[in-house]
């Protein structure tokens, strides 16, 4: 006599929508340029003020959005308050509830010590910008520089702490073999250089700075933060082939047979050596060329941050889709509503109505690591610094 036994296994809703994508984007990118910027900001390095003042705005910018879809993502947005009300020591969501405030204002602060010396030069401007820059600079004492380097100092601290938690808290999770391995937090990490790189080079030539150096620089960041993230995706390789069991080996078991799989390795492995090789030659290039190639290292940039947002995309979203309780995958697709392609238009047109924003009400072009009203500007802005008070906002575009 045959038997047959049926086995039902449900189908759960993922768990974390595009807000989460959006949020890990958002700070990794926040992190990564406050580190870029800190050469100048904490240790006073001048030649690196060009540079510090495209990540800073990258950095504000990026920081007072990621919290945003941060609430989105957790369905009900108001239910924030049961972090603080049942705080749990051993769950890295609730460190990070703690940490991330303390990050958010240390870059507020930091920031605000940045521009203040500019907003006060531009305090008799006229019109709303002459305005704000009253408000805001809080009076005409000098802004110390060894502030500005404690201020940044401790944000630093703090961007650890965001690099830390962001990335354990999902390594912790075991049921996801995807997920559950050492090798993910430090990616994250490498990705997030990735894309904060990129971004400084976008800034650099849509806000009109088009600094040469900035853009060698950055696409120097992209070389080393490039040749880690190979390092590491090739580390995570060789862990799950040589290895017999752990979470590498189950990880690669889970989806051995699935083309689309495969198709997203290849594309990673592309896109990777595509980015490494475009930097390498645009850095090789003789002096005579450089000035032309330098001009479309934004290009660079745009390709840098499809790298590092899609690298979470995947993460974050494809994981979900490989079933836990039965073979096979689950599809997504992602809806239309405020939970999926709306949320992440939403997500980056806030991003970019900060940019503008700031663009419009604060001299950041000016801007110097502390200082006071009358100090002397650096060479780019040699010809707008005769008499600041006099000459008030710079022009935009």
């Amino acid at each position: 006599m045959n038997s047959t036994i049926e086995l039902l296994a449900p189908r759960y809703d993922i768990a974390w929508y595009p807000w989460a994508v959006q949020y890990f984007f958002m700070i990794a990118l926040s992190y990564a340029s406050l580190w870029l910027a800190a050469p100048a900001l904490v240790l006073g390095k001048t030649r690196w003020l060009a540079t510090a003042r495209l990540a800073l705005l990258a950095c504000i910018t990026t920081t007072l959005v990621a919290p945003v879809a941060l609430l989105a993502d957790l369905h009900q947005p108001l239910r924030f308050w049961h972090f603080y009300a049942y705080a749990n020591s051993t769950s890295w969501m609730s460190i990070g509830s703690l940490i991330l405030p303390l990050y958010v204002v240390s870059v507020l602060a930091l920031s605000w010590l940045a521009w203040r010396p500019a907003l006060q030069a531009n305090r008799a401007a006229t019109g709303l910008s002459g305005l704000v820059a009253r408000l805001a600079s809080f009076g005409s004492g000098r802004t110390p520089k060894w502030l500005v380097a404690a201020v940044g100092l401790a944000a630093l601290v703090l961007s650890t702490g965001i690099m830390l938690y962001t990335g354990a808290e999902i390594a912790v999770v075991k049921a996801r073999p995807l997920w559950n391995t050492l090798w993910l937090p430090p990616m994250l990490i490498a990705t997030g250089f990735i894309s904060a790189a990129g971004l400084i080079l976008v800034l650099n030539r849509l806000s009109g700075v088009k600094d040469e150096a900035t853009n060698r620089c950055m696409l120097k960041t992209l070389l080393v933060s490039g040749g880690v993230a190979a390092f590491i995706a090739i580390g995570w390789l060789l862990n799950g082939l040589l290895a017999d069991s752990g979470s590498v080996a189950a990880a690669l078991a889970s989806v051995r047979y699935s083309s689309a799989w495969r198709n997203t390795a290849l594309w990673g492995a592309i896109a990777g050596v595509v980015l490494f090789a475009a930097v390498v030659w645009a850095l090789t290039r003789p002096a005579g060329e450089q000035a032309g190639l330098m001009a479309w290292a934004w290009l660079i940039g745009l390709f840098a941050l499809h790298m590092g947002w899609m690298f979470r995309w995947v993460v974050l979203m494809d994981v979900q889709t490989v079933a836990r309780h039965s073979a096979g995958f689950h599809h997504y697709g992602i809806p239309a509503g405020s939970s999926g392609l709306l949320g992440i238009v939403g997500t980056f047109g806030l991003w970019l109505a900060a940019v503008l924003i700031i663009d419009l009400f604060v001299p950041w072009r000016q801007a110097q690591q502390g200082g006071s009203a009358t100090s002397s500007t650096f060479p780019d802005n040699a010809q707008s610094s005769a008499n600041p008070a006099i000459q008030g906002a710079p022009r935009h575009g």
